[in-house]
C-alpha cells in the first residue's frame, strides 16, 4: 500500500508554485542557429514551448517539479554559451529535474578521455551508437546498425547486457516457436530407431536379412522384404505428416506480426527535431522508423511497439507506455503549443500552454495490465511499470540504455536487473552536470513474460531481454516426446510369447526329425533357421499395418464428427489410449472456467437479491442517486428514503444503497472510453476479474464509475447521466494472497472544490478474515457457508468512518511504520489492524460466479462414473479453486474437502497424510508450497495416497509442478494419464502425459500446439473419450488379434505340412500364395473390422460405467490371446489334416491338396470375420462377398499352385464342405455357449 504521494519518485521535487516568466528567461542558445534549440532544459523548465511539449517532459516534472532559481538558472545558460562556442557540443545533466537533450557531433578533433566508470569497463565492446561517442558497429548506409549476427554465442549461464535497439556483441538464440519432434537431420535416425525398438519389427527385419543367405533362402527375396519396407514407409509417413502439421502451425504462430522501432544514426536527425508521437501512433521522427517483423526474426535488443490483446511474442522489458484515449487529446495539444511558439509567446501560464500541460500528463502513465493465464493460469490481471528512468525519455533516447539481466530463468514470479543509462563519455566533468551513468533496478513489475497479452487500453514499448528456448515459457516447458500407445506394448509382448513358440516348435521338429534320423543334409542350426523363417507369418508382418491403417481411421471418424467440431488429431498414434485413461489432470481457468465472472447475489442481513430480485436493488439505487442534485455522501444516503415506505423498507434500503456504493467505490478497477463501430464503449481495467464484475454490477443496478485515477474517483447516476458521488482517495491498502483483503480510504466532496469531513474506510475481503474485523453479528457465517455451497466466490464488505484527528494520526504512524528498514510489512499492517480494521459496520456480502464452460458439470459428472479419478491443477488461489471446485460438481455435494496449505513442516505433512489414508473419499486440497514440500520429504507416501482418493485439487501450481505430477502418477500408477489444458502454463503438463489433449483458447493456441488431440470444448473430452476411445481400442484389439490369428493359422497347416513330409523344412504355400493370404484375399474383409461397434454412442454415454471395464484390459489380454491361440491350432491343424488325410500328400496329390486346404484356408477367414462382427456395416458386407468373388475369380491364374482342374470337381467341393464344417462349428458354438452363460455387459445393455 502506498500513499498517494509515495507513487511519485521518491526524489521528485515539489510543485511548481508561483513561478513567473521574463524576458530574462530567453535562453541564450536562441541566439546560437548551430545548437538545438529545443535542448535547452532551462526552457522546458520555464514553460517555454516547444514542439515536442507532451513528448519531451518529464510526467514528473509536470506532475512536481521544482524550479531553482532565476540566478541559477542564468548561470547555466551562460556556462552553456561559452561552452559551445569552444566546443560545438550541448549538454546536459540527467538528475531529477532536468530533461535529457541531444547532443551534437565533434569531427575532426581528439576527444579528452575521461576515466572510465565500473558500468563503461564492464561492457566496453557493448558501447551504445551516440552523438558523441564511436559505436563499435558503425552504422550502415541507411542509417540502421547492421543486421548481421554476432560471431561469438552468448553464454546461456552467464548475465546478459542488451544494448537496446542497437545491434548486440553476442548472439542469442532464435525466436522461434517450435513443436515439431523432429528436425530435418534427425528425422530417419530417430523414427528408425523407433521402429526397430519393437521386437515385431526387429524380428522381420532379421528374417528379410536372413534371405541373403542361399541356404536360408525360401522363395522370392521381395516376399520378406517389400512388406517389410511397406510397413516402415507407413509408419515414417504418418510420424512424417503429423511433424510437417506441427510445423506448419508453428509456422502460422511464427509468422505472426510485431512493430519494431528501427533507430537510425543519431547524427542524422536534425537539428530540433524531436520524437513526437502522433494520435496514430506512427513515430514523427527522422531517424526512427516503424517496420514489422515476424515473430520468429525479433532478436535481443529490439523495441517492441504492442497495444491491447497483442500477444506479447519474447520476454521483455517495459520501457515506458502511453495511454491510448489520451493520445488525440495530447495531438491536439501539442498543435496548440507549436502555434503558440511560432507566435514566440513567453507567457507560460496561458490556458492553451495549461491544458498541454493536463494532456500530457495524462498521455505517458507508465502503467499497463497484462493477462498471464497462459503463462502461470492465475486469473488476475498483472499491473506492469514502465522504469521511470526510461518513461521520461524521448524514443530516439532509448539507444543511450543499457539493460543488464541476469541468466535464464523458469521462475515466472522474479526477476533482478538494471536499466542504465549511459551519457556522454566525454563531456565535462561538475558538480551541476554529473554525467556519470545513471542506473535503476528493475524487477518483475517492469517485465512481460512471453504468450502474456496486453490488457490495457495502452501503446507499450518493450525491449525484448530473452528470446525463444531461453523465455520464460520455453524453459517451463518439456520437450517433445514420442508417445506410443499401451495397445503398442501389449501387441509387443504378445509378439514375443508368438515368437518364442516359434522357435521352440522350431526346434522340436528338428530335434524329432534328428532322432528319427530323417533330414541330415544340413546342418541342425540351418534347419532350425529355415523353420523359423517358414513359420515367419505366425508373427504377422501385416500387423502393424492393419494398425497403422486402423490409427488413422480412427483419426478420420474422430476429425470428421459433427458432434464434436474443430477436433484435431496432432498424433495418430495413440487413439486406441482415448479408451484406457484413468486419471484425468485438468487446467481450471480456460478449461472448466470460461475466466468471465459475475455476481449472482447479495445479502445485506435480512434480505438477499439474486437473479430478478435484482430491479428491486436498482429501485433503492434510483431512489439514492438517481434524483439528488448535489453530490451525495453516506449521510445523505439516509436521507434519501422514501418518506412513504414502511420503516423495514427504508431500512433495507439503506442498507442496499450503502452496500452499492461501497462496492462502486472499493475497488482498484479504472474505466477507459474505447472506440467501437464508432461509438464510445466503457471498458475496465484492474488485476482481479471479480472487481470488474462488480463494478459492472454497480453499473447495471444504475451507479457507474466514470472516471478513477490515483487522487479522485467520480461516480455517475445511470437514471440521471449526473456525476452524484465525487471522493478523494487518500490510502489503497491492495488485495494480497496473504492478507486476503483490499481496503481505501476516501474523503467525500460536498461540490466541485469544497471538501466535507466525511472520511470513511471501506474493505472488502474473504470470510475468513473478515469475520474478526467486523462488528459481531449473527449472520454472516451462515450466509457465506450457504453462498460457497452454491460455488459462489464470497467477499464480506464493510465500513468505518473516521475522524479527522484519527485519520491523521493513523497517517502519521502509517508512514512512519513506512520508513522501518526491518519488518515493514509487519509494522505497516498492525498500524492498518490498530486504526481502521476494528468493528467495522458490516454492509453485507456478495457472491461472484465464475462462468463454467459449457456443460462442465454433467461431463465431470459422466466422467467420474466412467471411473475416471479427476485432478484440478491451477494456479489460482485457493479459495477460487475451492468454489470452482463445488460449482462444477468436480466435489460432490456433503463431500469433504481436506485442505493443506502453508505447510512449512515435515511432521505436520505426515500428519495429514495419516488422515487422508483413514479417509479415503475426501477430497485434497494442497496449494503450490505444500505440494512442493511433500514431493520433496513424502513423494512416495503423498502420491500412494493422493492417488487412490477420488479427487484432488492442487492450487498455486507451477508449470513444472503440473509436469512433475503427471510424471510422477504415469510412473506410480503403470495408468494412461490424459491432461487438458488451454494456455502455454499447460504445455508441459500435456507433454508429459500419455494423452495430452488442448482448447483452443481465446488467448492463444499453445496448449493446443503442443496437445495430441486439439477440442474447442471441455464437455468434447467426453465423447472423445467414452465414444471414440471405446471404439478406436475395441476395434484395434479385436483386429490384433485377428490378424494374429491369421497368421498362426496358417503356421499351424505349414506344421502339419513339414510333420507329414518327415519334419522337412518345405514350404507348403509359395510365393503369390503366401503373399496373397495376407493381402488381397484376406486384407479388406478383416481390415472392416474397424468399422465394427459393440454398443451405440447413446448407449455409451448413458452407461459410463461401460468404459470402466476397458481401464482392465480385457479385449486384449494374455486369456484372450490364448484362447485365439487354441482356436487358431485347431483350425489349422483340422485344415490341413484332413486335408492330407482326404486327399493325401503323396508328390501327385500335392497340388490336390494344396488347392482343398488353401480354398478351405480363405473361406474359413472369410467366415471367422462375419461370425466376429458385432454390428454389420455396409462396407464389411462389400468387403467380403467382394473378397470372395475376387479370391475365386482368380483361381484361374493359380495354375502354377494348384491342380485346377480338380477345383471344379464335386469331390473338391464335398471335401471343402466337410472340413470347413468341423473346423468352424466347434468354435462358433464354444463362442455362443460362452456368450449366454456369461454374457459381456455391452450385451446385457443392448438387451441381446
Amino acid at each position: 500500500m502506498s500513499l498517494p504521494h509515495q507513487y511519485h519518485q521518491p526524489n521528485a521535487p515539489d510543485s511548481v508554485t508561483g513561478d513567473s516568466d521574463s524576458d530574462l528567461d530567453l535562453d541564450l542558445d536562441e541566439l546560437d542557429p548551430s545548437v538545438d534549440h529545443s535542448s535547452n532544459p532551462q526552457r522546458a523548465r520555464d514553460g517555454h514551448r516547444t514542439s515536442d511539449f507532451g513528448g519531451r517532459i518529464p510526467l514528473r516534472n509536470l506532475r512536481a517539479g521544482r524550479l531553482r532559481s532565476q540566478q541559477v538558472g542564468e548561470q547555466e545558460d551562460e556556462q552553456r554559451l561559452l561552452h559551445d562556442e569552444g566546443h560545438h557540443e550541448s549538454a546536459e545533466s540527467f538528475d531529477s529535474v532536468h530533461d535529457s537533450d541531444a547532443l551534437l557531433p565533434v569531427y575532426g578533433r581528439r576527444r579528452k578521455r575521461q576515466p572510465e566508470s565500473t558500468l563503461s569497463r564492464l561492457g566496453t565492446n557493448l558501447r551504445l551508437p551516440s552523438l558523441m561517442a564511436d559505436s563499435p558497429h558503425p552504422p550502415t548506409a541507411n542509417g540502421q546498425a547492421d543486421d548481421a549476427e554476432p560471431e561469438d554465442e552468448h553464454d546461456p549461464a552467464s548475465n546478459r547486457t542488451v544494448a537496446i535497439g542497437q545491434r548486440q556483441a553476442t548472439r542469442f538464440p532464435p525466436n522461434a516457436v517450435s513443436n515439431a519432434k523432429y528436425t530435418p537431420w534427425s528425422f530417419l535416425p530417430r523414427t528408425l530407431y523407433n521402429e526397430f525398438s519393437f521386437f515385431l519389427n526387429m524380428y522381420f527385419l532379421l528374417v528379410a536379412l536372413s534371405q541373403i543367405i542361399p541356404a536360408l533362402r525360401i522363395g522370392y527375396l521381395s516376399t520378406y522384404i517389400v512388406p517389410l519396407a511397406f510397413v516402415i514407409s507407413v509408419a515414417l509417413g504418418k510420424e512424417a505428416l503429423d511433424d510437417i502439421a506441427r510445423r506448419r502451425r508453428d509456422a502460422e504462430a511464427n509468422a505472426e506480426p510485431f512493430t519494431v522501432l528501427r533507430f537510425g544514426d543519431s547524427s542524422e536527425v536534425k537539428t530540433g527535431s524531436k520524437g513526437k508521437k502522433a494520435s496514430n501512433g506512427t513515430i514523427n521522427s527522422e531517424g526512427i522508423s516503424e517496420i514489422v517483423k515476424p515473430s520468429k526474426d525479433l532478436k535481443v535488443g529490439d523495441v517492441l511497439k504492442l497495444s491491447k490483446n497483442q500477444r506479447v511474442p519474447a520476454d521483455l522489458v517495459i520501457l515506458q507506455t502511453i495511454a491510448t484515449e489520451s493520445q488525440t487529446a495530447e495531438a491536439e495539444a501539442l498543435k496548440a503549443v507549436e502555434e503558440v511558439h511560432s507566435l514566440i509567446e513567453a507567457d507560460a501560464d496561458t490556458p492553451s500552454a495549461a491544458a498541454s500541460n493536463t494532456h500530457a500528463a495524462a498521455g505517458p502513465t507508465g502503467e499497463a495490465f497484462i493477462r498471464t493465464d497462459q503463462l502461470d493460469g492465475e486469473t488476475d490481471w498483472k499491473l506492469r511499470l514502465a522504469s521511470p528512468l526510461s518513461q521520461s525519455l524521448d524514443l530516439q533516447q532509448f539507444t543511450k540504455l543499457r539493460v543488464t539481466a541476469g541468466k535464464p530463468d523458469k521462475k515466472v514470479n522474479e526477476f533482478i536487473g538494471t536499466l542504465d543509462l549511459v551519457e556522454d563519455p566525454d563531456a565535462p566533468y561538475t558538480e551541476e552536470e554529473n554525467q556519470r551513468p545513471k542506473s535503476v533496478p528493475l524487477s518483475i513489475d517492469n517485465t512481460a513474460w512471453a504468450n502474456t497479452v496486453l490488457a490495457s487500453s495502452s501503446t507499450v514499448y518493450a525491449v525484448v531481454i530473452y528470446t525463444g528456448s531461453q523465455t520464460r515459457q520455453a524453459l517451463s516447458t518439456s520437450a517433445s516426446r514420442s508417445k506410443v500407445g499401451l495397445l503398442e506394448y501389449e501387441i509387443n509382448s504378445l509378439t514375443k510369447i508368438l515368437c518364442f513358440l516359434t522357435l521352440s516348435l522350431s526346434c522340436i521338429l528338428v530335434l524329432i526329425g534328428r532322432l528319427d534320423g530323417e533330414e541330415k543334409q544340413r546342418e541342425w542350426y540351418i534347419s532350425v533357421m529355415r523353420f523359423l523363417i517358414l513359420f515367419s507369418t505366425v508373427v504377422p508382418i501385416s500387423l502393424r499395418v492393419n494398425l497403422d491403417m486402423g490409427k488413422s481411421v480412427y483419426a478420420w471418424f474422430i476429425e470428421h464428427d459433427e458432434g464434436i467440431p474443430g477436433t484435431v488429431v496432432r498424433t495418430s498414434t495413440i487413439p486406441e489410449d482415448l479408451g484406457r485413461v484413468e486419471y484425468l489432470l485438468s487446467d481450471k481457468t480456460g478449461t472448466l472456467t470460461q475466466n468471465e465472472m459475475e455476481l449472482k447475489k447479495i445479502h445485506v442481513g435480512t434480505v438477499s437479491y439474486a437473479n430478478d430480485a435484482m430491479d428491486e436493488v436498482t429501485s433503492y439505487v434510483s431512489q439514492a442517486f438517481g434524483e439528488a442534485g448535489d453530490l451525495v455522501t453516506p449521510s445523505s444516503v439516509f436521507m434519501a428514503a422514501s418518506s412513504s415506505a414502511t420503516r423495514t423498507r427504508r431500512e433495507i434500503g439503506s442498507r442496499v444503497r450503502d452496500l452499492v456504493l461501497a462496492l462502486a467505490l472499493c475497488h482498484n478497477v479504472t474505466p477507459t472510453v474505447e472506440e467501437e463501430g464508432g461509438q464510445s464503449v466503457t471498458t475496465y481495467q484492474a488485476s482481479s476479474p471479480d472487481e470488474i464484475a462488480i463494478v459492472r454490477w454497480t453499473e447495471s443496478v444504475g451507479l457507474q464509475l466514470l472516471h478513477r485515477d490515483r487522487t479522485d474517483m467520480v461516480l455517475r447516476s445511470v437514471k440521471s447521466g449526473r456525476d452524484t458521488v465525487r471522493v478523494r482517495i487518500l490510502n489503497v491498502f491492495p488485495f494480497t494472497s496473504e492478507g486476503k483483503r483490499m481496503g481505501i480510504i476516501v474523503q467525500f466532496l460536498h461540490g466541485q472544490n469544497d471538501t466535507s469531513d466525511e472520511i470513511w474506510f471501506y474493505q472488502k475481503g474473504a470470510d475468513t478474515v473478515m469475520s474478526t474485523i467486523v462488528a459481531a453479528n449473527d449472520w454472516l457465517d451462515e450466509e457465506t457457508a450457504n453462498m460457497a455451497r452454491e460455488g459462489l466466490r464470497t467477499l464480506v464488505v464493510g465500513r468505518k468512518k473516521l475522524s479527522t484527528e484519527h485519520f491523521t494520526e493513523f497517517t502519521r504512524q502509517y508512514s512512519q511504520a513506512a520508513l522501518s528498514l526491518q519488518g515493514r510489512d509487519i509494522a505497516m499492517a498492525d498500524i492498518v489492524a490498530q486504526f481502521l480494521e476494528r468493528d467495522l459496520e458490516l454492509l453485507g456480502v456478495t457472491g461472484v460466479e465464475d462462468k463454467l464452460q459449457r456443460d462442465v458439470k454433467p461431463s465431470l459428472e459422466l466422467l467420474r462414473n466412467a471411473g475416471i479419478k479427476i485432478w484440478m491443477l491451477t494456479g489460482d488461489k485457493v479459495e477460487t479453486a475451492r468454489c470452482v471446485a463445488i460449482s462444477s460438481k468436480l466435489v460432490a455435494r456433503g463431500q469433504y474437502i481436506h485442505t493443506i496449505a502453508k505447510l512449512k513442516r515435515k511432521d505436520a505433512a505426515h500428519d495429514s497424510l495419516s488422515f487422508l489414508t483413514s479417509k479415503p473419499d475426501a477430497c485434497l486440497l494442497i496449494d503450490g508450497e505444500s505440494l512442493s514440500l511433500m514431493l520433496t520429504h513424502h513423494r512416495e507416501t503423498f502420491i500412494s495416497v493422493a492417488v487412490l482418493l477420488p479427487t484432488v485439487i492442487a492450487c498455486r501450481c507451477t508449470p513444472t509442478q503440473k509436469a512433475q505430477l503427471a510424471s510422477l502418477i504415469r510412473s506410480h500408477t503403470k495408468k494412461r494419464i490424459c491432461c487438458i489444458g488451454d494456455g502455454g502454463n499447460d504445455v508441459s503438463m500435456i507433454q508429459a502425459a500419455d494423452v495430452g489433449v488442448g482448447i483452443v483458447g481465446k488467448e492463444g493456441r499453445q496448449a493446443s500446439l503442443a496437445a495430441d488431440f486439439s477440442i474447442t470444448q471441455f464437455h468434447h473430452l467426453t465423447k472423445l473419450l467414452v465414444w471414440h476411445g471405446r471404439n478406436s481400442y475395441k476395434r484395434s484389439a479385436k483386429l490384433a488379434q485377428f490378424v494374429i490369428h491369421r497368421g498362426l493359422i496358417i503356421s499351424v497347416c505349414q506344421t502339419m505340412y513339414s510333420i507329414a513330409s518327415r519334419f522337412a523344412p518345405n514350404a507348403l504355400y509359395r510365393d503369390w500364395l503366401l503373399v496373397g493370404y495376407a493381402t488381397i484375399y484376406t486384407l479388406a474383409p478383416v481390415f472392416s473390422l474397424v468399422l465394427d461397434r459393440d454398443v451405440d454412442e447413446s448407449l455409451a454415454n448413458l452407461y459410463p460405467e461401460l468404459y470402466k471395464e476397458l481401464t482392465g484390459g480385457r479385449s486384449l489380454s494374455y486369456r484372450t490371446f490364448f484362447i485365439w491361440v487354441a482356436v487358431s491350432v485347431y483350425q489349422g491343424a483340422i485344415i490341413q489334416g484332413l486335408s492330407q488325410i482326404l486327399v493325401g500328400i503323396s508328390e501327385e496329390a500335392f497340388k490336390r491338396m494344396v488347392a482343398v486346404s488353401y480354398v478351405c484356408l480363405v473361406l474359413n477367414e472369410l467366415f471367422m470375420v462375419a461370425a466376429e462382427i458385432t454390428t454389420w456395416h455396409p462396407v464389411m458386407v462389400f468387403s467380403i462377398i467382394g473378397t470372395a468373388l475376387v479370391f475365386f475369380g482368380s483361381l484361374p491364374f493359380l495354375g502354377g499352385y494348384m491342380e485346377l482342374e480338380y477345383i471344379i470337381t464335386v469331390g473338391f467341393l464335398w471335401r471343402c464342405v466337410v472340413i470347413l464344417a468341423v473346423a468352424l462349428v466347434p468354435p462358433y458354438a464354444g463362442k455362443v455357449i460362452g456368450r449366454t452363460l456369461r454374457p459381456p455387459s455391452y450385451r446385457k445393455v443392448r438387451g441381446v
